[in-house]
């Protein structure tokens, strides 16, 4: 996968600067490059049985991560594209799957794990926690480093722990931390809402938004969704046999169909013209309320196609929103945060290197790419995590158009303006740069000052693009 403009430019940093190094700050420094080519690394994570290596394999589209009850992932395991390495010291799993050329997607034991090494293994990735063994080998250390990007997930409620490891996934980068930039809270198994067998969804929509309140300061987005339905439908586990139990199913009488739904053991073990094998499948496939959800549509429409079976099966799961929403949250501005935890590893490497030389070399080095006007973008993801996170408080209004400039490259969206001209939309920008300077100077804090003059060179620059374009055409 080729890096963005942001993420190539400090690549070639790392490249100009590499072979003047020496010592371990060398391949230091080379390890940063090679992490700039990678996709980016986002890590499933979230609470015991919240339904992780579910999500992660409806994200791969294969049933490759372990989903049977009990504790089934306790080791950090990470999914790449590509083919299996010889020899590996850590589960790395490398699948020629289309869905991982963008992200790389790691599966991680709950981090409140019953077994004290399964969780500590899990913190050790995302919060770059003291190694457990410090005979551990370099390559586990390497694949250990973080993530640029998490996903949590929870179930029910988000309670207190949930928020303070949302809070600690901070300590990964100093750069990009936890909060809208690259953190996406998961709302899974909202089917249990309803019983298992009712429509959850007029539930699950408010609930969630009650939740994204909640983590208002660390995530962008809470999104519902009914993991085992997307596991099934994305990873293509429903099979034709499958589907004509259903359509049985659906032939039976209502009273009947009635009672068998009624409980996960009166289906499994009612008298039934359906093999029990065949309802148990079901149950580990679509549970009652996919079971429910699927006869319901076969009962009103019998000639139903199996692939709109499925189809109706996915967009009920919620799976839709949440890959539009990954793409927006992270795949999108993947350039902007790769850049920015790169930039983030070269100052902590420029910091530790033994030789003095090294230091100044790679510190003069970031402060030059860090001056062009197109890193003035980093400063604004930077300022953004500061007022996301309630470190600045800002008037809402302001924070809103904060945070699209930061997050967006769309003049349009970002001054609310979809269908402006680029004249229009040239001075709205200039107007915006002047409101913020001002702001900056007559009754801002000195903290909403330095944001605010962040804010005015962003829209200034946006400006100046916006015309450039428009003189171009």
């Amino acid at each position: 996968m080729a890096p963005g403009p942001l993420s190539a430019r400090v690549a070639d940093l790392c490249q100009e600067v590499g072979h003047r190094l020496g010592g371990p700050t060398q391949g230091q420094v080379f390890d940063v490059r090679r992490r700039l080519s990678e996709p980016l690394r986002v890590a499933i994570a979230g609470r015991l049985k919240s339904g992780k290596s579910t999500l992660v394999n409806a994200l791969i589209g294969r049933r490759v991560a372990p989903t049977e009850v009990g504790e089934c992932t306790r080791i950090v395991t990470q999914f790449r594209y590509g083919v299996p390495r010889s020899e590996i010291s850590y589960v790395d799993v490398a699948l020629t799957s289309d869905h991982l050329r963008d992200l790389m997607v790691v599966d991680t034991p709950g981090l409140s794990s019953a077994n004290s090494v399964v969780s500590a293994g899990a913190r050790r990735f995302l919060f770059n926690e003291a190694p457990i063994d410090e005979d551990i080998d370099d390559d586990s250390v390497g694949a250990l480093s973080g993530a640029e990007a998490i996903v949590y997930v929870f179930t029910q409620s988000v309670r207190a722990d949930d928020v303070a490891a949302l809070e600690a996934f901070r300590s990964i980068s100093a750069r990009l931390s936890s909060n809208p930039i690259n953190s996406l809270g998961l709302f899974n198994k909202v089917d249990k809402l309803a019983g298992g067998t009712a429509d959850p969804w007029p539930v699950a929509g408010p609930l969630a938004a009650d939740q994204a309140a909640v983590l208002r300061r660390v995530v962008s987005d809470v999104v519902p969704i009914v993991g085992l339905l997307a596991e099934t439908t994305e990873a293509g586990r429903l099979t034709a046999a499958d589907c004509e139990a259903l359509r049985s199913l659906a032939r039976l009488p209502d009273g009947e169909r009635t009672v068998l739904l009624a409980s996960v053991d009166l289906f499994a073990g009612r008298e039934c013209p359906v093999a029990r094998e065949s309802r148990e499948r079901l149950l580990r496939l679509l549970d009652l309320y996919g079971i429910g959800f699927a006869i319901a549509h076969l009962v009103a429409n019998p000639q139903l196609a199996t692939s709109e079976l499925i189809r109706l099966l996915h967009s009920v799961s919620g799976f839709p929103r949440l890959r539009d929403t990954l793409t927006h949250a992270f795949r999108w501005r993947s350039d902007a945060i790769k850049a920015g935890w790169a930039l983030s590893g070269l100052e902590k490497i420029a910091s530790h290197a033994p030789r003095p030389q090294d230091r100044e070399l790679l510190r003069d080095a970031i402060e030059r790419v860090l001056q062009q006007p197109d890193y003035h973008r980093l400063r604004l993801l930077e300022v953004a995590q500061l007022v996301t996170t309630g470190a600045v408080d800002l008037p809402d209004q302001m924070e809103g158009e904060l945070t699209r400039l930061a997050l967006s490259n769309d003049p349009g969206f970002i001054l609310n303006l979809p269908a402006a001209a680029p004249e229009q939309l040239s001075r709205a920008a200039l107007e915006a740069a002047t409101r913020w300077r001002a702001y900056a100077v007559a009754g801002a804090s000195p903290a909403q000052s330095r944001v605010a003059l962040v804010a005015h060179r962003g829209f200034f620059l946006l400006s100046q693009r916006v015309r450039g374009q428009a003189t171009f055409r």
